[in-house]
């Protein structure tokens, strides 16, 4: 395989002349034995061509030619990468992906060839997202960094597909998050917690309200808990499944961390969920099979998540309570019992996060107090050290 330079000129309306120069590589044979050849130009000198060729020819000989396509991102996006990782990831992730790309992403630079995408473009949509964003305003630095994840991601399933040689999003600067500023965590003090259980005694939904609150599993966890995953003489939850949205179409994924995890439940959660589930039992005339939810409407089928969150949002109001959202329920589990001074490995198994390092890094600003004690703990010692 051998390439070669071809010169191009043409002539404008003035008359004047234009010379382009081409590089031509010879890619093999079509299925009739005909030889099939690919243009790259042009370019300005023929020793502009000159590299190219050497570059292309290279490239030929070592496997990792790339032959020129007029694909645009959009299309390789919309038309082969978004049905290509669909069975892929979970549900809420795809659809989160294919929100982003046609909301952010593909308006802005679609059109672009894929093959022409360079880092300075990608630079160009964070700052623009960041300044001026959407129909809601401007983006936050990690949303637009999570938009690049995506686009890297998709660039990178191109790279391996062979349609381009680069990724591009490698060379890309998104911003960085403001990781000076503290996360603001909202979240009920004990005795904030310990009203709203007393509230929402007697509520068809008490069992529910309990287990979020004493277990800190997130909203879908909850919602896609079933009979079969409660072992009510061990005190324990197996943690399996989640229900999630996927354009307002309501699913059943896995949990967010992508692994089953156990939590242990307390006794009086126990005798609720006991309870919850003899009532249940009054509901239906049969003893709940394994494989139904435990957190359902009367019929059997899901609640669907944001109706669970206004739900919560309606008892916290009419008890009176600081308001908070359901989602802040975990936040309070979490920061509870690191007060309580439960070890951080055992906090972060119960919360499903991906370790320990990271549930010290969601939790340790929130108790600003603790700093204080080990002060007081620290100060008979200093004392000793005086001169």
């Amino acid at each position: 395989m051998r390439g070669h330079i071809h010169k191009r000129v043409r002539k404008n309306a003035a008359g004047k002349e234009t010379a382009r120069w081409y590089v031509v590589v010879d890619i093999g044979v079509d299925a009739e034995g005909r030889r099939k050849q690919k243009w790259h130009g042009g370019f300005a000198t023929r020793r502009e061509a000159e590299v190219e060729r050497a570059k292309l020819v290279n490239n030929l000989h070592s496997g990792i030619y790339i032959a020129p396509d007029r694909m645009t991102f959009g299309q390789w996006v919309s038309d082969s990468w978004l049905p290509m990782i669909r069975t892929r990831i979970k549900p809420s992730t795809y659809d989160s992906y294919r929100s982003n790309m046609q909301t952010h992403v593909l308006p802005a630079i679609g059109q672009r060839g894929l093959q022409q995408l360079t880092a300075p473009m990608l630079n160009a949509l964070y700052a623009d997202l960041i300044s001026k964003g959407g129909e809601r305003g401007p983006l936050s630095p990690k949303t637009v960094r999570y938009i690049h994840t995506t686009i890297h991601k998709a660039l990178a399933d191109a790279v391996d597909a062979g349609v381009i040689g680069v990724n591009v999003a490698e060379r890309a600067k998104p911003p960085r998050p403001n990781r000076l500023r503290a996360q603001r965590i909202e979240c009920w003090e004990p005795d904030e917690l310990a009203t709203f259980l007393s509230a929402v005694q007697g509520d068809r939904l008490e069992a529910a309200w309990r287990v979020a609150a004493m277990t800190g599993m997130r909203r879908g966890e909850v919602l896609g808990l079933r009979w079969g995953d409660v072992d009510l003489e061990a005190a324990r939850i197996s943690v399996r499944n989640a229900i999630v949205t996927v354009a307002y179409e309501v699913l059943e994924s896995s949990p967010k961390s992508h692994q089953a995890r156990v939590v242990d439940i307390d006794p009086l959660t126990v005798e609720m969920l006991r309870a919850h589930r003899d009532r249940r039992a009054e509901e239906l005339r049969r003893e709940p099979a394994d494989y139904e939810l435990v957190v359902c409407a009367e019929d059997g089928t899901p609640i669907h998540p944001q109706s669970f969150s206004q739900t919560f949002a309606r008892v916290v109001e009419g008890a009176g309570l600081r308001r908070i959202r359901l989602h802040d329920l975990r936040h309070t589990h979490a920061t509870i019992a690191v007060k309580a001074g439960v070890p951080v490995k055992v906090i972060s198994e119960r919360l499903g996060h991906e370790s320990p390092a990271f549930t010290l890094k969601q939790y340790a600003h929130v108790v600003p107090g603790m700093q204080a004690e080990a002060l007081s703990w620290l100060r008979p010692w200093s004392a000793h050290s005086r001169p």
